[in-house]
């Protein structure tokens, strides 16, 4: 119990994250860096970026409104506090994607418009799943949700996007490797905590595998219009190619020993699925809960 009392007070958060890999940052970011201008110069790269980053404004707005509703009916101070920073994290996590869009050119009083343009609906669905089960204090189906599945998600995504980025873009990159250590933490909180509280209420895992299966659909939905309503491997070489024009030389995208720049849009949205859903079920194991596969859309 000790171990849980330091690794998930806000001490060890301070330590860690402010404190620590975000020391010397603005808005996740190094405070000199900028948007490539050549993503200003070609009206297909600039899209692109606002319709990406309005996903993950969605995406963290759904987690900041879960780790928020999940302080009060947390069952342990311990779990209290680090949802509380968890909270912060998230709150950290909107601002910057909301930043992103503001320097990608998106204007303040414009801004909810094109959230509302761009937002995937089935990433809604997939939110409105998880905030189902928190505005219901339903605390170990929303850790699940949020801490498993949704930061799950976040986190492998995040991974695929930071190595397209980061010669390419080197300020998304670096905002998205600071999301990428807050999401391993959440993970981490979720596998600790929620193991222990199946195992003291076992009639939970059928409410929480249904979840789980309804959650990954939609999840596997948002990744189908993603990939199917875009060339993806198409906007990726052109991206290379108008940096090349543009002088940034970039070595060719490397994830799970795959070369995204040979990848059809099929074959991407394979490895990002795969990827996520063997995660899902590798974590949702250690917590004595059984993976339900999702119907493919």
């Amino acid at each position: 119990m000790s171990d849980f009392l330091s690794m998930y007070s806000i001490q060890h958060w301070l330590e860690a994250c402010p404190q620590g890999y975000l020391e010397g940052t603005k808005y996740g970011h190094l405070p000199d860096e900028k948007e490539p201008a050549f993503v200003f110069e070609d009206g297909l790269l600039k899209e692109q970026a606002v319709r990406t980053t309005v996903q993950l404004v969605v995406g963290e707005r759904c987690a900041l409104a879960a780790s928020a509703g999940l302080v009060n009916c947390a069952p342990d101070e311990p779990s209290r506090h680090f949802l509380a920073t968890q909270t912060l994290d998230e709150a950290r996590h909107v601002e910057i994607f909301t930043q992103r869009l503001y320097d990608l050119g998106v204007k303040k009083d414009e801004f909810e418009d094109v959230i509302q343009a761009h937002a995937n609906p089935n990433l809604v669905k997939f939110a409105e799943i998880l905030l189902e089960k928190v505005e219901n204090k339903d605390f170990v189906a929303g850790v699940v949700g949020q801490n498993i599945v949704l930061e799950g998600m976040a986190f492998t995504v995040f991974e695929m996007l930071h190595e397209t980025s980061k010669q390419l873009n080197p300020k998304f990159a670096h905002t998205l490797a600071g999301t990428i250590s807050d999401e391993r933490r959440h993970v981490g909180f979720g596998e600790n905590r929620i193991g222990s509280l199946i195992r003291e209420f076992p009639e939970k895992r059928p409410e929480v595998e249904k979840m789980q299966k309804d959650m990954s659909y939609f999840m596997l939905a948002t990744f189908a219009d993603s990939f199917r309503s875009t060339p993806a491997r198409e906007e990726l070489a052109h991206a290379r190619k108008i940096a090349a024009d543009a002088g940034v030389e970039a070595r060719q995208a490397r994830w799970h020993g795959q070369d995204l720049d040979k990848l059809d849009p099929k074959e991407m949205e394979a490895l990002l699925a795969n990827t996520v859903l063997k995660e899902f079920k590798v974590r949702l194991g250690r917590l004595g809960i059984e993976y339900q596969s999702p119907d493919r859309p």
